[in-house]
Formats: C-alpha cells, sequence, structure tokens
C-alpha cells in the first residue's frame, strides 16, 4: 500500500504505525542513497534533470518494495502520485507533461494494491508542520510559496482521479491510531 499527499500531512507516522501493525516493511521514496542528495538537487539542477533524479529514485524505491514483497507487506511513505504532483507543483508544469515523462517506465513499477490519499485542511496541516521534528525546504514552501499548497493539492487531486487503486481519506479529527484502523478495516475488507 502507498500513502500519499502534501508534506506534512501524516505519511511517515501512519506509514510506521501500519508497519508495526502489519508486520511489513516500510519504504519511503526516496530510498537512500537519493534521499540524501535531495536537497542539492532541488536547489542546483534544473526541472528536466530533476525530474530525471526522482525517476530513478522511483524506479529504485520499485526495485526496493519488489524486493520486500518477497517476505511481506510494504507500506510506502510516497511513491509515483508524488513524483508526478510535486515535480509539476514545484516547477510549473503541468501534470499532464510529467506524466508524459513517466509513462514509459509504469510497466516497471510496481502496482500498489492501494493507494491512501490523505487531506487535511490548512488549520490541521498548519499545526501538524509546527510539531513536525525534521522540517525541510518543501515544508517550509508549502505556505511560505504563493499557491504552492493549492497546487499541490490539485495535482494529488487530479492523480487520485485516475488512479485505480485511489482512496481518500481526510485526516482532520482523527489520531494516527484511528487512521491506521481505518486503512487496516479497508484492506481486511478487500481481501474478503
Amino acid at each position: 500500500m502507498v500513502l500519499e499527499g502534501v508534506s506534512g500531512v501524516g505519511k511517515s507516522t501512519l506509514s510506521r504505525l501500519l508497519a508495526k501493525r502489519l508486520g511489513a516493511t516500510a519504504i519511503h521514496t526516496l530510498t537512500d542513497p537519493h534521499t540524501g542528495w535531495s536537497d542539492a538537487v532541488n536547489r542546483e539542477i534544473r526541472p528536466l534533470p530533476q525530474f530525471a533524479f526522482y525517476l530513478s529514485g522511483l524506479l529504485h524505491a520499485s526495485d526496493a518494495v519488489r524486493q520486500a514483497l518477497t517476505v511481506g507487506p510494504v507500506v510506502a511513505d510516497r511513491y509515483a502520485s508524488s513524483v508526478a504532483a510535486c515535480h509539476a507543483a514545484v516547477n510549473g508544469v503541468g501534470l499532464d507533461q510529467v506524466n508524459e515523462l513517466i509513462t514509459p517506465f509504469r510497466m516497471y513499477l510496481v502496482a500498489p494494491d492501494a493507494t491512501f490519499y490523505l487531506i487535511s485542511s490548512d488549520h490541521s496541516l498548519r499545526e501538524r508542520m509546527g510539531t513536525k521534528a525534521d522540517v525541510k525546504q518543501d515544508d517550509t514552501d508549502l505556505f511560505g510559496v504563493p499557491g504552492r499548497l493549492a497546487r499541490l493539492r490539485e495535482n494529488f487531486q487530479a492523480v487520485a482521479d485516475e488512479d485505480p487503486s485511489a482512496v481518500t481519506l481526510p485526516t482532520d479529527g482523527r489520531s494516527p491510531d484511528d487512521l491506521a484502523h481505518i486503512i487496516v478495516k479497508h484492506l481486511e475488507d478487500r481481501r474478503a
């Protein structure tokens, strides 16, 4: 399963909780070694090579998922939807252009059984960002760059509308335990 959504919505906390409950492997897209390079790539590289970097990270994450699936379930904190939605929003290009670049590689990517698109209000998102320990530039840009959050939300909604594995999950007023319970129940109901 994949957890998607804007920074600060609770993906990382929820992925750790779900991994523990399900005995699953938790994977963050970008996995190492890409994670350590992302700040420099975002700062110093133009949009197309930057996209190639994130695409290579996505392909690498798919390999990690494929390997982890040999021993049990996997919970991914971000995946293909984030690469498309975030790159388009950050670089001011059309989501259709980014999807066109990803399309030749889709057959290589492990397809998730379910992708949970986490959504929250601005108020909840600001509260979560205030308590987030690992704040990055992307996090501060959500509210600091005019229109960034709106573009990200629009892009994630557009990606979810085209995703056959999509489940939209509002997070406001729900604890991580509540959300984990909803997700586990959804997965159990699908198997029944």
